[in-house]
């Protein structure tokens, strides 16, 4: 019986896939934006299973985000191997406002895929989605999609300049490479050599319904490229009722077999060409060369499917990770992460109260700088998250709780707060605060006086589009929960509707997260104690 591979392989917000084999290990990195630590891998030995094992990014010498805006920060890495060596190519946009674009380029490296990472070496800023390629007569070459500001272009082809492994630095002429083809947007440059020619493989169309892959070659690494006869090697364009969508940002990689596939961006939308909540993930396909030299889906056509012919290699399942968190130990679970700065122990940790995690407030949900929230994706249309609570906030300005969150403009926040500065002394709340397009509002009409609870278990459920928030209240040995609240769009917590809601473009390119946070806003560093995180997923 064959086994087959269930797509998409990395759910949740896991877009930008780069992969790279090292004898029987294969490793995917991806895009994490302006979530810290930076840049995901995640590991596979048979392209069916994988599991997260590290964020390599993970000091500010490596990744300064403090106040980059929502959707910048770390875009499209790029993994590769090479003679015992591991590197990773990565954008850090700092700005994307208008014509101008600052994205800077860095490269770090390992011998080990666990590290320790090196400090980074700058290596441009001429666009971003860099990317290396190690020829086999001993040269490296770097890639990247150039931002072009003149006249409202912004994307101005791919451009390519030799890259000097031993002093780690871009050296030689800058060869303009690529225009792109009549999908236009081209970006995500990745080179491969084979029978005497260099394939060049990018993503056109943009990155939401119109996304396709590329593929041109040449005989020579600078060009010119011819481009596939039967472009775009991957695309759902053509047929909204896929169970994949936005289909592109791809990257091949061969298996000890000699088999060949294509990992590369995906969507699964609530409805056709609807929103997808649970954001940019990662998808694979088997491909196959021809005798005409060109690369073709296995399947034929130009779509990509839900279940895909594995190969063959001996089965490497992984012991599944927790869905429960019970902040038993003085490290922060692996599915957590951090806005834009490091998660260190002046404001959240599990040692100060050992079996709790610790939040000591700082920003408010609306900040690009110092929030005090961790948060784990949403990987699936039917999902739940639940916790419990201690916090005693002396005022109003004080806050704790649960949050379903996109960014810092839209998100929903289950939390309670406190009185107006001693006027209900001891008095606490719980409320709902919804963000939408920066536009505040308090879907429940009168909070709850939570003032005799030492502690409340908070909850939200996922279903599709609807959002439900719950309470709970321990009763004899058992949570008894109740709603808060109507039911509310979660949706809108989406890049599909982020990027049509704002006025003026911004980058929208991440997905759901719940997440635990407090905030003060009075800057007294008051701090909220949480007993546990659940996550739990139904998908049909």
């Amino acid at each position: 019986m064959t086994k087959l591979i269930s797509n998409p392989i990395l759910k949740g917000f896991n877009p930008d896939p780069s992969i790279v084999r090292v004898d029987d290990d294969y490793y995917i990195v991806t895009s994490t934006f302006e979530w810290f630590p930076g840049c995901q891998i995640h590991h596979s030995r048979d392209l069916v299973n994988w599991q997260l094992i590290n964020r390599p990014l993970d000091r500010v010498s490596q990744l300064d985000m403090r106040g980059v805006p929502d959707s910048c920060g770390v875009w499209a890495p790029c993994l590769t191997h090479h003679n015992g060596v591991f590197y990773l190519v990565y954008s850090n946009v700092k700005n994307f406002n208008g014509n101008w674009k600052d994205t800077p380029n860095y490269l770090v490296t390992a011998t080990d895929i666990n590290g320790p990472w090196s400090e980074p070496c700058f290596l441009s800023s001429s666009g971003f989605d860099a990317s290396l390629f190690h020829d086999d007569y001993g040269r490296s070459y770097y890639v990247n999609m150039l931002v072009d500001h003149r006249d409202g272009k912004f994307f101005g082809g791919v451009i390519l300049q030799e890259f000097d492994t031993k002093k780690n630095q871009l050296v030689g002429k800058i060869h303009y490479i690529f225009d792109g083809t009549e999908h236009g947007r081209t970006e995500a440059p990745h080179l491969y050599k084979r029978n005497g020619y260099y394939y060049l493989m990018t993503a056109e169309g943009g990155t939401s319904y119109e996304h396709c892959i590329t593929l041109c070659r040449s005989k020579t690494i600078t060009g010119p490229y011819e481009v596939h006869p039967e472009n775009p090697l991957i695309t759902a364009k053509y047929s909204p009722d896929n169970y994949l969508q936005k289909t592109g940002h791809g990257d091949l990689v061969e298996t000890q077999n000699g088999d060949w596939y294509v990992v590369f961006l995906t969507g699964r939308p609530l409805t056709t060409l609807g929103r997808c909540i649970t954001g940019r993930e990662s998808a694979i396909e088997k491909v196959e060369w021809r005798d005409d030299g060109w690369l073709y889906l296995a399947c034929g056509g130009h779509e990509a499917r839900a279940f895909v012919e594995a190969p063959e290699l001996p089965e490497h399942a992984f012991t599944p990770s927790n869905t429960r968190v019970n902040f038993d130990s003085n490290e922060i679970d692996i599915h957590f992460q951090s806005l834009r700065v490091p998660m260190t122990p002046d404001w959240v940790n599990q040692t100060d109260r050992p079996g709790f995690l610790r939040l000591y407030g700082r920003d408010s949900l609306a900040s690009c700088f110092e929030q005090s929230m961790i948060a784990r994706r949403v990987q699936a249309h039917s999902t739940s998250a639940a916790t419990c609570i201690e916090f005693n906030p002396e005022n109003f300005q004080q806050m704790a709780g649960l949050t379903c969150y996109y960014n810092s403009t839209h998100h929903y926040y289950l939390h309670i707060y406190g009185d107006d500065f001693g006027q209900y002394s001891g008095k606490k709340y719980l409320a709902i605060i919804s963000a939408d397009n920066n536009e505040i509002s308090e879907p429940l009409t009168k909070p709850i006086d939570v003032s005799d609870l030492e502690k409340v278990h908070l909850k939200a459920e996922y279903f599709g589009a609807h959002l439900q928030f719950y309470y709970g209240i321990d009763d004899e040995g058992k949570v008894k929960w109740r709603k808060v609240g109507p039911v509310l769009d979660g949706s809108i917590l989406s890049d599909d509707y982020v990027e049509h809601a704002e006025q003026y473009f911004h980058p929208c390119f991440t997905g759901a997260f719940y997440g635990l946070a407090c905030q003060d806003l009075s800057g007294q560093k008051n701090f909220a104690d949480f007993g546990y995180f659940d996550y739990q997923e139904v998908e049909p």
